[in-house]
């Protein structure tokens, strides 16, 4: 699927102006943990292609105070300004996507705060359980699929793929092995869910879009269900709905488990940050939705049996390998300067190396774990090079005719 560029305009074409006597909220990137920083109050200024260059057009500044304060910030060099804490607070978001330290305690704050439920204008209690305003775990809403009759979407699916002639002999003789009996069940519903869309109407179903959007925005309130602040994190239209296909819940799914563990938000944000570079932007959520529709085809090929065997489980090992696919892209996207035009090519080698060496994509992803868990919120460079090498290296193995990688 060719991805489109998402709407919005480059970060560094951005003119910021700031009102003096008004109240500015100065947020930084662990005011959602901690609450906003204090309010301040700051001279009439412009600051555009990071330099203050005048006073804008209007009255002039009400007192000397203010005067005198506009004065210190005009005619100071971008290197002084870059060195003002309110000036790098303010411009910390034109920033390009660079890993950043985020200690224990920040993400247990943030996870405590985000707990708090939702504040909104009524004043009715909520004494259901379904109502969209709570949060949902990744737990509940996986346990609503196994209690509901989705026998009708059950007839769907194919469990796996259907090779007739040399395919099916050189995969009887060379392919991974069988999913064992007992994980079968669990495999097909995990490909049920697959089948599955979205209904507005369902509660359940709006309270998985309200987490997903509360988690990466960092907003408190509820959002409407259909608009453009879907297009703003990465979906094509104004209706989620219509971007599931071949993927179905299972995608909006995959991101409610990437957005409800501390450690694979810290992952979703900076994927997200990355999507809105003003050169490699790219739709966040269309692209989560594609790479979901990579591990349902890695699930259906048996290129996770052996590893789902190995764990004696199905779900766990899908959410992983779709995330450690992401985190690959996310790498390939920034440290390869791609763009939206590569998006086609990109999504097929993803898919390709991702479904021959699983197992290695999962180790990466335990290791930028590991690193987020210690502070380090993205892998070294020299490990991102060496198992990109790695990754080339097997694939020539494979069109050898060697055993390549598993």
């Amino acid at each position: 699927m060719q991805l489109q560029a998402p709407n919005r305009h480059s970060i560094h074409d951005r003119v910021r102006y700031y009102q003096a006597g008004e109240v500015v909220t100065v947020h930084s990137p662990v005011s959602t943990a901690l609450g906003p920083l204090p309010s301040m109050v700051l001279p009439r200024f412009l600051i555009f292609d990071n330099k203050v260059e005048s006073v804008s057009a209007g009255s002039s500044p009400p007192c000397d105070k203010d005067s005198s304060a506009l004065l210190a910030f005009r005619g100071m060099s971008i290197s002084e300004l870059k060195n003002h804490s309110v000036l790098q607070a303010l411009t910390a978001e034109a920033n390009a996507w660079e890993p950043r330290v985020v200690s224990t305690e920040v993400l247990q704050a943030q996870e405590e705060w985000e707990a708090v439920e939702s504040i909104h204008p009524e004043t009715e209690s909520r004494a259901s359980m379904d109502q969209p305003g709570q949060l949902i775990s990744f737990s509940e809403a996986l346990q609503h699929f196994q209690t509901v009759d989705l026998s009708s979407f059950k007839k769907r699916i194919q469990p796996t793929i259907r090779r007739t002639g040399l395919a099916a002999l050189r995969h009887y003789l060379f392919g991974p092995p069988k999913l064992h009996q007992g994980l079968r069940e669990e495999r097909d519903l995990v490909l049920t869910i697959a089948q599955c869309g979205l209904d507005s109407q369902d509660p359940m179903h709006g309270r998985v879009l309200q987490t997903i959007y509360k988690k990466l925005t960092g907003s408190k309130f509820d959002c409407a269900l259909h608009g453009d602040h879907w297009e703003d994190l990465g979906f094509q239209g104004t209706n989620p709905a219509t971007d599931l296909r071949g993927a179905g819940f299972l995608a909006l799914l995959h991101l409610l488990y990437l957005v409800m563990d501390s450690k694979t938000l810290l992952m979703a944000r900076e994927i997200l940050r990355l999507s809105r570079h003003h050169i490699q932007q790219f739709p966040f959520c269309l692209m989560s939705v594609n790479i979901t529709r990579i591990a349902i085809q890695a699930l259906r090929e048996e290129c996770l049996s052996r590893e789902c065997n190995r764990q004696q489980k199905v779900i766990p090992v899908v959410n992983s390998f779709y995330a450690a696919t992401f985190l690959r892209l996310a790498h390939v996207w920034r440290t390869q300067h791609k763009t939206i035009s590569d998006s086609g090519f990109v999504l097929k080698d993803l898919e390709m190396s991702a479904k021959k060496s699983p197992r290695r994509l999962l180790k990466t992803l335990e290791t930028y774990l590991a690193g987020v868990s210690k502070g380090q919120a993205s892998l070294p460079s020299s490990l991102i090079w060496l198992h990109l090498q790695t990754q080339r290296l097997c694939t020539l193995a494979i069109g050898r005719g060697g055993p390549g990688c598993s």
